[in-house]
């Protein structure tokens, strides 16, 4: 028995102990709690755009978007973006190894123009050896009497043939033998491959012998990388799906060593690629996939360039993204990009999905000359970021942006916000010189300024036409569209593009100098798979055989998604089928609906594209297609401030002499920055900002959203 004291003393041991493992719980939700919230400060997200003249970075820090530019390194474009990281590192106190970084990059796009790949093999199906050679009949330019078509990735002696015959149907004509694999190794092994594409004829259909050379040619060649038809593309018509499965092996090692070079600076974290649809990638499936990052930067600006426009409140958009070597322009319908599979990029086919992107070699760093025949010609040649434009001070060769800069379109400013002093001494020597050479040519004499404007005219003649190009002949009106302008270069050019197609309005986002690495911080993570089924819609066992193939695809999708650290309820997939009229030769991509609802989706389709539409013949679907992607965590969106006023037309902070078509004019010059939610601007104007300059002529009203972007109504 205890006495009173010692049963007082157990009581208040037991009570003070009971309530302390009560507490346990909160405590260790607080550790929680605080480590979650070490990681998220820790945790910081950049996107990374290389470009032909400047490489961009945006990273949030502080509850902002940053931006900056750095000078490309066309050598070894890692150079300059790991310089980039190193700063934004320094500027976080975030470790460099602890940054998650989403990538625009053109490696793929500079090393099919300049030829630059892989010692690539290609193995296929005996007696198809020739495809890459063979081609369509179909030409490119089908009036000049010079023109030859390009090359093919694969030489002539790297090109075998392995005996086996796969019928369309599936079914087995020819075994592939143990004597063939043996053989086709020992040519390999001599011929010294770095890389090696694989494409058998009707392998979608029955990919076994694919495989059994796959397994074969790994065993063999450890280390040298493989393409493998089936796993990439496994969609019908032979020459499109052996052309791209070839570039893919052409990319497949310099892809590789570029991604493993950003890879040893960035390995705490992840490190993600855009791809040509919209979506980004892991570098370690972008190093095995690079045909599907052709279009990376790009793709990164039409993603931001959507997200803009819905911010703003627009559905129905062109986007024009105009840089240092080239413009892009897309366009959106209903908030939705287009895609295709009927992408050319330096005269080869790609068919994997990508956005629907019209490039031109027009930008600010583009050339002026004067041809043969005495016309003016800017581009598609580039000064490029070495040497550059004559304005950078290490060379004489006018450009479009030192025209701009003789016609005072800058507004007084230097870029980059003073960080890059550009030099209009020697852009007007520069422009002085073409004017002598358009004088010399066409009998009277040219002012620099008017051969200025000349250039100016010339670069925005070919860029409106690649803005038909995706509108007009894609059969939209763009006088129903908002055209959304970004690059370092777009704002300069713009409005009189939009009054040129008669687009009612522009719209300029924040920071449009840097929207392709915006937008690549904001897409999500995709994938997109394909079918061939070949099925006539409504003949009574086509919607088991789609539903099969959707099936298969999105165990797959999910599956890699997966892998990709997104759980199925962080995961979206829609599907769509590729159909035409039974005879056709080309498809048109639908969202798939069971029913009468698809068949009056294709009639719309078509009718919309072609211009007619035919109720008589069958439809035919030919794919099956899903795009997969998983959701990231999306930037927060920065609040504008607003002023007490209620908006009224700001007084410009200073004043420049500009040259316009019609003369010179003293406008007004803003500063962004400075510019609050629901401030109207004073026209003719320019608008100044680190990324980027905007040039408003008169007649139109410009206006700063409730989300910062610049709206201009024509």
């Amino acid at each position: 028995m205890m006495n009173k004291k010692q049963a007082v003393f157990y009581s208040s041991f037991i009570i003070h102990h009971f309530f302390f493992i009560l507490s346990i719980p909160s405590i260790l939700v607080y550790i929680c709690c605080v480590m979650k919230s070490e990681r998220e400060q820790a945790r910081v997200r950049v996107g990374v755009d290389t470009g032909g003249t400047f490489t961009d970075f945006v990273f949030q820090a502080g509850g902002r978007a940053r931006v900056f530019k750095l000078a490309s390194t066309p050598a070894d474009a890692s150079i300059a973006i790991i310089e980039g990281l190193r700063r934004v590192a320094a500027e976080t106190g975030v470790r460099l190894a602890d940054l998650e970084v989403v990538h625009g990059t053109t490696v793929g796009t500079n090393a099919l123009l300049e030829r630059r790949g892989a010692r690539a093999a290609l193995v296929t199906t005996c007696g198809f050896e020739d495809v890459l050679v063979i081609g369509r009949q179909a030409r490119a330019s089908l009036y000049d009497l010079d023109w030859t078509r390009p090359a093919p990735l694969v030489a002539d002696n790297l090109r075998f043939g392995v005996r086996e015959r796969i019928a369309s149907d599936g079914s087995v004509v020819e075994e592939l033998e143990a004597e063939e694999l043996r053989a086709l190794v020992s040519k390999l092994k001599r011929a010294r491959v770095e890389a090696v594409a694989v494409s058998l004829l009707f392998s979608f259909a029955a990919p076994e012998h694919e495989r059994r050379i796959e397994r074969a040619i790994a065993a063999a060649l450890p280390g040298v990388p493989l393409s493998v038809s089936h796993k990439i593309l496994p969609e019908y018509r032979e020459y499109e799906r052996t052309s791209t499965v070839a570039v893919n092996a052409y990319l497949q090692p310099l892809m590789g060593a570029y991604l493993r070079r950003l890879g040893a600076s960035v390995k705490g974290r992840s490190l993600r690629v855009m791809q040509s649809s919209g979506g980004s990638v892991s570098a370690r499936v972008a190093a095995s996939e690079p045909v599907r990052t052709i279009l990376s930067g790009p793709a990164g600006g039409v993603v931001g360039g959507l997200d803009a426009a819905r911010s703003a409140g627009f559905r129905d958009i062109i986007t024009f993204d105009m840089g240092g070597t080239s413009t892009d322009v897309a366009l959106g319908a209903a908030g939705r990009l287009r895609l295709t599979s009927e992408s050319v990029v330096s005269g080869l086919p790609v068919a994997v999905p990508a956005l629907d992107i019209h490039t031109v070699g027009a930008g600010g760093g583009s050339v002026a000359r004067v041809d043969a025949g005495g016309s003016l010609r800017v581009g598609p040649e580039s000064a490029g970021a070495v040497p550059g434009p004559a304005c950078y001070g290490r060379s004489l060769l006018p450009t479009v942006t030192d025209a701009n800069l003789l016609l005072g379109r800058f507004g007084g400013a230097d870029l980059l916000g003073g960080d890059f002093i550009l030099d209009e001494a020697r852009a007007a020597e520069a422009l002085g010189r073409l004017a002598r050479e358009m004088s010399a040519a066409g009998g009277r004499g040219v002012t620099a300024e008017e051969a200025a404007l000349g250039v100016v005219r010339v670069v925005n003649a070919g860029m409106e036409r690649a803005l038909r190009a995706v509108s007009v002949e894609r059969g939209f009106d763009p006088r129903g569209f908002t055209l959304v302008t970004f690059g370092g270069a777009g704002g300069l050019h713009a409005v009189e593009l939009a009054r040129a197609l008669r687009v009612p309005r522009v719209v300029v986002p924040r920071g449009p100098g840097a929207l392709s690495a915006t937008g690549a911080l904001r897409a999500d993570v995709g994938k997109n798979l394909s079918r061939t089924v070949m099925i006539e819609f409504g003949s009574g066992g086509d919607a088991a055989t789609l539903a099969r193939a959707f099936r298969e695809m999105e165990r797959e999708a999910r599956s890699a998604l997966r892998r990709e650290g997104f759980a199925d309820e962080r995961q979206r997939h829609e599907r769509t089928v590729a159909a035409r009229y039974r005879g056709q030769s080309f498809e048109l991509e639908i969202e798939w609906e069971e029913g009468r609802r698809l068949v009056r989706r294709f009639h719309a389709a078509h009718e919309a594209r072609y211009g007619y539409a035919q109720t008589a013949p069958s439809i035919e679907i030919v794919s099956a297609r899903l795009s997969s992607r998983g959701l990231v965590e999306k930037l927060p969106r920065e609040k504008m401030r607003r002023p007490a006023d209620g908006g009224k037309v700001l007084k410009p902070e200073r004043r420049a002499e500009v040259y316009f078509d019609d003369g010179r004019k003293r406008v007004g010059v803003y500063a962004r920055e400075e510019l609050p939610a629901g401030a109207r601007l004073r026209t003719p104007c320019v608008v100044t900002e680190y990324s980027s300059t905007t040039l408003v002529p008169a007649g139109a009203r410009a206006a700063i959203d409730g989300s910062g972007n610049l709206v201009i109504e024509l």
